[in-house]
């Protein structure tokens, strides 16, 4: 067994005064000096409440320190994070709660409502600010009465689970992927490799933290390398144009709709990019038109590819491959294999198959779920589900999800195709493109469109306008304009809900 180590210590010894955190909300910057001591001080709060080595620690809470404090102090005690999705609803979180129990529960302000209704869901119930109940104990309390000099050391190893994060699927109840202290530790070695991080190096942190986008795109390579990042409550357009002005910010992850919106806002214009090293979109397709506005700006947007249960970091594209390759994502990174598999047999240059990768940043399971697990990783590879094409360059393109597929007359339309030029249309905010049946042709494309307001754009203008574009049979039969699409937690398009309201 490879042990794990106590990564903020680490840290801490071999840069202590360089700077770690900035919670954007007040502009201050903590050293890792500081921020071990602080970890140091919540792993010894947790020891004092009992927990020990593979207890479950719940978390519910909005990004803030305390939840990277958190994640570290896991690490320095063995505890499990358990990392819950805030935008579930209670009867999601309770049965979540009640399919993997926690030994205690975390809850931020915020959240108390919810908090309030979920009861005792674990023994231990702990309040990040005012509780909801009287037996609720105080985090701020708890901490005060801790040391913060290091605890006992825990013997730890990379097989180890440190976080359950939960994918972003949308049917069924989410699976909690196990993120090992090796998983995290070779996603952070294949960031920091292939895509050329620097200790100098500052990323806005908005994404959620109990996402992997939010954990694992940048956060915790940095903290491998020794850079910094900003931490964010939310995801704010204004918020992020005020720290690229003011703050040295080199990195910038989000999902397609948060760099729509910074596109559809009026400082958009004027934003400068320009000492922004890597701007990358995950999560999602990113619409074409998002690549174009950025490249006019000189900045090599790209896209990347990654997934709770591998990473999520996965590709790299050179910023001198990114204009005459706008939507690929790249080569694998450098410990990382994938291989593009259809009806058994592994297929060639431009030919459409799923995607499979084999790493050591892959995850070894999900918690309690044996039968899902043998059917996602088969003799060391994870099906990922999503489909993908390699170039003759060894360059690959992600086309869609496995069940996202419309096969219309035996034809086969990949839906963030067809959304990809419907976002291009200036009248077009937000789109998405489902299946639904048809007598003649078993299935056909409706798209859900979200119009820019005050537009009078109709669905015949819309449709001659792609019908510009595109090959015949990939043109949606209906349109169906809504005021806004349902997201999941990740900030990603709901495709099922979207199924299930405009399906029929």
């Amino acid at each position: 067994m490879i042990p794990a180590v106590d990564w903020l210590a680490k840290r801490a010894r071999l840069s202590p005064s360089r700077m770690a955190l900035m919670e954007a909300s007040t502009g201050r910057w903590i050293s890792y000096a500081e921020w071990n001591q602080r970890v140091n001080r919540a792993a010894n709060a947790l020891g004092a409440l009992g927990l020990r080595k593979g207890d479950i620690l719940a978390i519910l809470s909005t990004n803030r320190l305390e939840y990277l404090d958190l994640l570290f102090a896991c690490n320095k005690t063995g505890v499990i994070l358990q990392a819950l999705n805030t935008r579930l609803a209670v009867p999601e979180l309770q049965a979540l709660l009640q399919d993997i129990p926690p030994r205690a529960l975390i809850y931020s302000g915020d959240l108390s409502e919810k908090a309030a209704t979920l009861g005792d869901a674990a023994s231990v119930m702990i309040a990040l600010d005012e509780p909801v109940r009287g037996g609720h104990r105080v985090w701020g309390e708890l901490l005060k009465q801790a040391s913060d000099r290091p605890p006992d050391p825990v013997p730890l190893d990379l097989e180890d689970p440190w976080v359950l994060c939960y994918t972003g699927g949308t049917t069924g109840l989410p699976k909690a992927a196990i993120l090992t202290y090796g998983t995290i530790t070779w996603n952070a070695v294949n960031t920091v490799m292939s895509w050329g991080l620097q200790p100098d190096d500052v990323a806005i942190l908005n994404a959620p933290l109990f996402h992997t986008g939010g954990l694992n795109v940048f956060t915790t390579p940095l903290v491998h390398i020794g850079g910094a990042s900003i931490l964010c409550a939310a995801f704010d357009p204004d918020q992020v144009f005020d720290l690229l002005e003011r703050e040295r910010v080199t990195l910038f992850f989000g999902v397609p709709t948060m760099f729509i919106r910074l596109q559809q806002h009026p400082r958009w214009e004027r934003a400068d990019f320009s000492r922004c090293r890597i701007v990358i979109s995950g999560g999602a397709p990113c619409p074409m038109p998002v690549f174009e506005r950025f490249f006019e700006k000189g900045v090599p947007f790209k896209t990347g590819y990654g997934l709770t249960e591998a990473g999520p970091n996965n590709f790299w594209l050179p910023d001198e491959k990114a204009r005459h390759k706008p939507g690929s994502v790249g080569s694998p990174l450098f410990h990382v294999e994938v291989r593009v598999v259809r009806d058994g047999r592994e297929v060639g240059p431009g030919e459409v198959g799923e995607l499979w990768i084999r790493g050591p940043h892959v995850i070894p399971g999900y918690w309690n779920r044996p039968e899902e697990t043998a059917r996602t990783i088969v003799g060391g590879w994870l099906r990922t589900g999503d489909l993908a094409m390699a170039d003759e360059e060894g360059d690959f393109y992600i086309v869609g999800r496995i069940k996202d597929v419309i096969i219309s007359g035996g034809e086969n339309i990949y839906p963030a195709e067809v959304e990809s030029v419907m976002l291009g249309h200036p009248e077009v905010i937000e789109a998405a493109l489902i299946g639904v049946p048809d007598p003649e042709w078993g299935e056909v494309g409706r798209a859900i469109v979200v119009r820019r307001p005050g537009s009078a754009l109709t669905e015949e203008a819309l449709l001659v306008y792609l019908r510009s574009q595109l090959a015949g049979y990939k043109i949606p039969k209906s349109v169906v304009f809504v005021e806004e699409l349902p997201k999941t937690g990740a900030g990603k398009i709901d495709k099922n809900a979207l199924r299930q309201r405009y399906g029929g």
